[in-house]
């Protein structure tokens, strides 16, 4: 970020307050407000920070209006066609794409780091299996500061922070995996170090006791893109909530324990999941599409379509036409039966060619695609948003780290308070 040339007043009672205006390197115009308050005692209000910048990054850009998103400087569909999300990885954490060399130690330590302690099925024995996948995925990936207590260490040596990132991408497959089997009441599987990122996950969530399982390499690569989509989307609620959590050197465990709470809820990691629920509906209601459809147009109908358009796509959503070429693949290669997703292509189709949908931007978008591979896969809705954590987890470890390393300040929002002025305490004999 630069400053520039620019300034901007601010004018209040008379008295005017100049303020420097900064860009980035996309162009983007921001006013600083950071010494408004020691000027003027006067701060600024914005209900959910929809128009407030809150840090300066150099790791994701997006441009919702046109449709882009950039991870380090690299095109989202790029890294997609020709990358791995291990490579997507250690290019958000690490700043740069990896050689051959480093990319090969980063793959060689995260499987090195796969198992987890013992005791940690002690943790995950004490939740029943009503418990939520996404409630016990938060728990074992905080219990890691008990496992190492280094990390609460905020200055430890970079090789500290660097064991903490790798462990950090070691056992979220396992312990999301393990919510799973928790879920359905299955013993856990270890992780299989002779394969693949995705394809180890794959297998620590359906191997069967005493049965073969081979990892289609189809499954593995669609998995492996909707990793790479998800890997990281700017300052978004738990991605900011990761920074303000690791603002106070809280460690790097707590920190993305507290993202994958606030991306638990269902504004935030919950669509694709809605998707699934909506497409149920119209299912149990007879699968009448054209009637959904018309409650859809109609704007006195509360009904609406779950996974059509985004709030920061304007036009459309640059993952989604890569997803849908891996949903295609995968629908495919299942040759799976299944009346739901036959609804859910029905709607895709009417999406696309309906100018009413067509002159409003409603697309399908990545969590219309993510939930109907997950489906297809099996994937009980439950696991819908822990599988988004395990693509948002190096989008998260490069906040952390890029916030550490900035020495950013304690997060310390201030409010406009709106509630009593000053009154007497009243006994209660007297009331």
């Amino acid at each position: 970020m630069n400053r520039m040339s620019k300034t901007a007043e601010l004018s209040i009672d008379g008295k005017t307050y100049t303020l420097p205006v900064f860009t980035g390197t996309e162009n983007e115009m921001a006013i600083d407000i950071g010494k408004l308050r020691d000027q003027s005692g006067i701060v600024t209000l914005d209900p959910g920070y929809k128009n407030t910048g809150a840090t300066t990054s150099a790791i994701t850009y997006l441009d919702g209006d046109n449709g882009i998103l950039r991870y380090r400087g690299y095109s989202i569909e790029e890294l997609a066609e020709k990358s791995t999300f291990i490579e997507v990885a250690y290019l958000l954490i690490f700043g740069e794409l990896p050689g051959k060399d480093q990319l090969q130690r980063f793959r060689n330590d995260i499987k090195t780091h796969t198992l987890v302690h013992e005791d940690v099925k002690k943790i995950l024995d004490g939740f029943p299996s009503t418990a939520h996948p996404m409630g016990v995925l938060a728990s074992l990936f905080c219990s890691q500061t008990a496992f190492y207590p280094e990390s609460l260490d905020p200055n430890r040596a970079s090789e500290g922070v660097y064991m903490s990132i790798i462990r950090s991408m070691a056992k979220m497959p396992t312990f999301a995996a393990w919510a799973y089997k928790n879920a359905i009441g299955h013993p856990v599987n270890y992780p299989d170090n002779s394969l693949e990122y995705c394809s180890r996950f794959m297998k620590m969530m359906f191997a069967l006791p005493a049965e073969p399982y081979v990892v289609d390499p189809v499954i593995s690569s669609a998995i492996d893109k909707l990793l790479i989509l998800h890997a990281d989307h700017e300052q978004n609620c738990s991605t900011s909530t990761v920074r303000m959590v690791g603002s106070s050197q809280a460690s790097i465990y707590s920190s993305i324990s507290a993202g994958i709470n606030a991306l638990w809820g269902p504004l935030h990691g919950g669509a694709n999941q809605e998707v699934i629920v909506m497409l149920e509906a119209i299912a149990k209601d007879g699968g009448n599409i054209d009637k959904w459809i018309a409650k859809a147009k109609d704007k006195n109908d509360p009904f609406r379509l779950m996974g059509f358009g985004h709030r920061v796509y304007k036009n459309f959503d640059p993952r989604a036409k890569i997803i849908k070429k891996a949903a295609d693949d995968v629908l495919g290669k299942l040759g799976v039966k299944d009346p739901i997703l036959d609804i859910a292509r029905n709607l895709e189709d009417i999406a696309l060619r309906d100018s009413y949908f067509i002159e409003r931007k409603l697309y399908p978008n990545v969590d219309f695609y993510s939930g109907i591979i997950y489906r297809a896969l099996g994937i009980p809705v439950e696991m819908f948003t822990v599988m988004f954590a395990i693509g948002r987890l190096p989008g998260w470890i490069a906040q952390w780290k890029e916030m550490r390393e900035n020495k950013e300040p304690i997060g310390r929002p201030r409010q406009i308070y709106t509630g009593q002025k000053e009154r007497q305490y009243v006994p209660i004999t007297k009331r």
